[in-house]
């Protein structure tokens, strides 16, 4: 689980380092994950419904006796600050949980345009 004090580094780090400004809103992407990609079909569609663009469900590509795991990425244009992204990961938890999926498993965050 993604801790608020990771969130307080990340936006430290983006206002040290990134090049474009975290005041504004920015392209954030999110990433869920599972084995079965029925499921995943299933989440985008609610998640769609909420206002988020759905880039694709990709497949890990298993390696040997490894399982197959299937993520699904989407994006919206957002502002965040610490405690909006903390938030925003919290419902992800949950809506992964509710769900019944493997994972929310995070974010990235680059330009809006």
């Amino acid at each position: 689980m993604i801790s608020k004090e990771e969130m307080v580094t990340l936006f430290a780090d983006m206002k040290a380092n990134a090049p474009w400004d975290i005041s504004k809103p920015l392209l954030w992407g999110y990433f869920f994950a599972d084995a079965d990609k029925a499921k995943l079909e299933t989440a985008q569609t609610a998640l769609q419904a909420k206002g988020y663009q759905i880039v694709g469900i990709y497949d890990s590509k298993p390696d040997g006796d490894s399982p197959a795991l299937w993520w699904l990425h989407i994006e919206k244009v957002e502002k965040h600050t610490v405690d909006t992204l903390h938030a925003r990961n919290q419902e992800f938890y949950l809506f992964a949980e509710e769900h019944q999926l493997e994972s929310y498993d995070g974010m990235d965050v680059g330009p809006a345009s």
